[in-house]
């Protein structure tokens, strides 16, 4: 988790959130949320080439 939010520059819980609203490609196994290094990597390329609603 913790390596995720220093990646995306984001607070854990923003991670947290994310994850558990299926917005972050994430596995939960238990207690413990699991993320591909990949996956995060495809998330952010495709929400970068997303235009800006405002």
């Amino acid at each position: 988790m913790q390596e995720v939010a220093k990646f995306l520059r984001v607070p854990k819980s923003t991670v947290y959130k994310l994850a558990r609203l299926n917005q972050l490609p994430a596995s939960k196994i238990g207690k413990h949320w699991r993320f591909l290094r990949r996956d995060i990597q495809e998330w952010m390329r495709t929400r970068s080439s997303q235009p800006v609603m405002g």
